[in-house]
């Protein structure tokens, strides 16, 4: 299994890296790719119950993101609720190379909603620094909690959830809609390819 070294992680987490179960892109991309098109504010649902949400999610699209530039297909984010009220975030994907790419991070609530998360992929012995933390917010979330929809609320980063490797092309454009009409470029969105179907 290749892991992503520690230089790397702590990159990540500066950026505003995800849970997530980031998408991956074979293609290079920057920071700046993606621009909020002003059409309507981030908002996160009004509640998220992480019990619930602890599992393992596929992404099914995401805005292009530097740090998954290597991920290739199968991005996956396993969410495991901890003793203490945090969330394990274990973000996989497979890279160009065909080899197992892994990052592990930490989600805390950040209001008691459970919609709003602080994540951190910065090494364990770090985490208590107060940088490093990227926000995670919960856009959409239909009520069997089978797909979400999750971005970052300066609207540069957002990723299309599902529980099964596959989703529906009404629901899709739901999320797609509900996306564009929080602000987010949805012209920029990039399917993940999901092999295990």
């Amino acid at each position: 299994m290749k892991i992503m070294n520690k230089k790397t992680l702590a990159a990540a987490g500066i950026a505003g890296t995800l849970i997530a179960m980031s998408a991956c892109s074979t293609t290079p991309t920057t920071e700046t790719t993606a621009k909020p098109t002003s059409v309507g504010k981030a908002q996160a649902v009004q509640s998220v119950d992480l019990n619930r949400y602890a599992g393992k999610w596929y992404e099914i699209a995401r805005l292009p993101m530097f740090f998954q530039r290597n991920c290739a297909s199968d991005v996956t984010a396993t969410y495991t609720l901890q003793p203490t009220g945090k969330v394990e975030v274990n973000n996989q994907c497979m890279g160009k190379d065909g080899k197992l790419m892994q990052s592990i991070g930490e989600a805390t609530k950040n209001g008691d909603s459970g919609s709003k998360l602080k994540v951190t992929f910065l090494p364990q012995g770090l985490r208590w620094l107060p940088v490093g933390k990227a926000d995670y917010w919960v856009l959409a979330l239909d009520p069997n909690y089978n797909h979400a929809l999750v971005g970052t609320p300066n609207q540069k980063y957002l990723w299309i959830l599902s529980s099964t490797p596959t989703m529906d092309e009404d629901t899709y454009q739901t999320m797609v809609a509900t996306a564009k009409s929080q602000g987010y470029d949805v012209s920029k969105l990039q399917k993940t390819v999901q092999n295990s179907r």
